[in-house]
C-alpha cells in the first residue's frame, strides 16, 4: 500500500501543477475572506490579485526541462511556459484598471477577482496539456468564469453580451466534447500524441470518423480565437463587456486557444492529414481580409477594434500555417508585441467612459464623434491614442511592425510568397480605419468642449498602466533580440 501510495503522488507531480493550484488557492482564499468581511476596498483586492499573479510567474520561471505528469495528462514544455508568462504579463497590466476614480459594481465585490484568478488557472490547464480532457476542462473553467464577468458589469447590454457569449460558448464546449468522443472513438485515447500514432494507420472508415471529430474540434478552436466564420458574437460582446475586460479577451483567451490550436493541428500535420495546412491558409486569408473589409464601416471605435482583433488573429493563424520553428517563434514574439498596443487602446476608451452624461450617439458608446477635435482638448489623450493606433495599423518603429516583420521573414524563408503579400495587402487596408480615428481626433472639430467629461474615470492606477502601455508600444524594438532568444529557447526546447 505504501508503495501504491507513493507511485500515485509521483505521477501526480505537485510541482509541475503548482502554479494551477497556487491560482486556485488565491481564489478560494479571496472568497473566504469576501465571505468574513465585506467592506475591503478594490486596492486590496487588486495588490490580491497582483501578487497571486507574481507568485505564479515565479512557479512558471522554475523551468527543469520537459516534464509530463499529473497522470501524464499535463505537459511541462517550453511552449506551455511562455504561453503562461505572456497570460500571466496580461493579466497583471489588466487588474489595476478596476482602480478608476470611480467604483464600479463588479470591481467591489470579492466574486470578480476569484473568478479573474479561476479563469487565469483554466487558461494555465490549457496551454500545460496535451490531453484533450484537461483542455477541455481548462477551456470551460476559463470561460464559465468569462461569461459571470461580462455579465457582472451590471448593464442590459453587459447581460445581452454575456448570453450571447455563453451561447456560442456552450455550442463550442458541445463541438470541442463530440469531437473528442469522436477521436477516442477510432483511437482509443484522447492524448494528442496517441491519437496522432494511431491515425498513421487508421483505414478508411477510421479515417472518416477521425475526420469528423478533427472538423469538430477545429470548428470549437476557431471560436475561441474568433476566426470567421466563427466570429459573429465578438462585436456584440466586445461592445457590452467593459472595456477593459474587452481588451483581455481580444489577447488572454487567444493565446490559449492558439497554444491549443498549435498542439492540435501540428499533430494532424505530422499524422499525414495534407489538408490541415490548406484549410488553415483559406481561413486565415479570410480572417484578415473580411475582418479589415468589416472594421472599414464601424461607426464605434470600440466595435472596430473588435474587428481589428479579429484581423490579427488572421495574421497570427499564418504561423500555423508554416508550422516550423521559426514560425511559432513568430507567433508569440507577435503576440507579446500585440498586448501593450492592444490593451492600451481598450485601456483608453476606459478612461473615456463617460457614464451617458453626455449622448454623442442614441446605439454606440464611443462613436468616431466623442473622439473629434480631442487634440484640442486633451492633447496627451489625443496622442497616446494616436500612438496606439498607428502601432496596431503595423507602422514602424511600434510594437506590432517588429512582430509583423518578424512572422513575414518566417513566411517568406519558407517560401508562403503568396500569403506574405495578402498580409502586406491586409495591413494597407487596416491603415485607413486605423487612421479614420487619427483624423477625428486630429482634423476634426470638437462636438463637446469639456474636457472633465473625458477624465472623469481616470486615476493614478489607469495612469500608471496607460503609460507602461505606452512605452512597451514605442520602445519595446530595444528589446526585441533578448525576448526573440528567450522564447526561442523555450520554443526550441519544446522540439516544436
Amino acid at each position: 500500500m505504501n508503495e501504491m501510495a507513493q507511485l500515485n503522488m509521483s505521477e501526480l507531480s505537485i510541482s509541475s501543477v503548482a502554479p494551477m493550484l497556487s491560482m486556485i488557492v488565491f481564489a478560494l482564499f479571496i472568497l473566504c475572506v469576501g465571505v468574513i468581511k465585506k467592506d475591503l476596498s478594490r486596492s486590496f483586492y487588486s495588490v490580491f490579485c497582483i501578487i497571486a499573479i507574481f507568485v505564479n510567474v515565479g512557479l512558471v520561471l522554475d523551468f527543469h526541462g520537459l516534464s509530463v505528469s499529473f497522470f501524464d495528462m499535463l505537459l511541462v514544455d517550453g511552449i506551455s511556459l511562455v504561453s503562461q508568462l505572456i497570460i500571466l504579463l496580461a493579466s497583471a497590466l489588466f487588474i489595476p484598471l478596476a482602480l478608476s476614480t470611480k467604483e464600479y459594481f463588479e470591481y467591489t465585490i470579492a466574486e470578480y477577482y476569484a473568478l479573474f484568478l479561476f479563469m487565469i488557472a483554466g487558461f494555465e490547464f490549457m496551454v500545460s496539456s496535451n490531453n484533450l480532457l484537461l483542455i477541455f476542462i481548462g477551456l470551460e473553467t476559463s470561460s464559465l468564469a468569462l461569461y459571470t464577468l461580462i455579465a457582472l458589469h451590471n448593464k442590459a447590454k453587459s447581460v445581452e453580451a454575456a448570453i450571447k457569449y455563453f451561447t456560442m460558448g456552450s455550442l463550442s464546449a458541445g463541438f470541442f466534447a463530440f469531437g473528442v468522443a469522436m477521436l477516442y472513438l477510432t483511437g482509443g485515447s484522447i492524448d494528442l500524441v496517441q491519437i496522432g500514432q494511431s491515425i498513421k494507420n487508421f483505414n478508411l472508415q477510421q479515417s472518416l470518423t477521425a475526420l469528423i471529430g478533427c472538423v469538430f474540434i477545429a470548428s470549437a478552436i476557431g471560436f475561441k480565437l474568433s476566426l470567421i466564420p466563427f466570429h459573429t458574437w465578438v462585436p456584440d460582446v466586445y461592445e457590452g463587456s467593459n472595456a477593459p475586460l474587452a481588451g483581455y479577451m481580444s489577447i488572454v483567451p487567444k493565446v490559449a486557444g492558439f497554444i491549443v490550436a498549435l498542439r492540435f493541428f501540428e499533430m494532424l500535420s505530422t499524422s499525414g492529414m495534407l489538408w490541415v495546412k490548406d484549410m488553415l491558409y483559406i481561413v486565415a486569408v479570410a480572417t484578415m481580409s473580411l475582418a479589415n473589409i468589416m472594421a472599414l464601416v464601424q461607426r464605434d471605435v470600440k466595435r472596430m477594434l473588435a474587428f481589428s482583433s479579429i484581423a490579427h488573429a488572421g495574421v497570427v493563424l499564418c504561423a500555423l500555417v508554416v508550422g516550423d520553428t521559426h514560425a511559432n517563434i513568430a507567433l508569440f514574439f507577435y503576440w507579446i508585441m500585440f498586448v501593450f498596443a492592444n490593451l492600451g487602446a481598450f485601456a483608453m476608451l476606459w478612461v473615456a467612459r463617460c457614464d451617458d452624461k453626455v449622448c454623442w450617439d442614441k446605439r454606440f458608446k464611443h462613436p468616431f464623434e466623442k473622439f473629434a477635435g480631442l487634440i484640442k482638448i486633451l492633447p496627451s489623450y489625443a496622442v497616446i491614442m494616436a500612438i496606439f493606433m498607428v502601432a496596431l495599423a503595423g507602422i514602424p518603429p511600434f510594437s506590432v511592425f517588429w512582430g509583423k516583420m518578424f512572422l513575414l521573414s518566417s513566411l517568406i524563408n519558407s517560401g508562403y510568397i503568396v500569403l506574405s503579400a495578402i498580409i502586406m495587402l491586409n495591413s494597407a487596408i487596416a491603415i485607413y480605419y486605423y487612421l479614420k480615428l487619427i483624423v477625428y481626433m486630429f482634423l476634426k472639430e470638437p462636438v463637446v468642449t469639456d474636457k472633465n467629461l473625458y477624465v472623469a474615470n481616470v486615476s493614478m492606477a489607469l495612469k500608471v498602466i496607460v503609460g507602461i502601455a505606452v512605452i512597451g508600444t514605442i520602445f519595446a524594438f530595444l528589446l526585441a533580440q533578448p525576448i526573440l532568444g528567450y522564447i526561442g529557447y523555450f520554443v526550441s526546447a519544446a522540439g516544436f
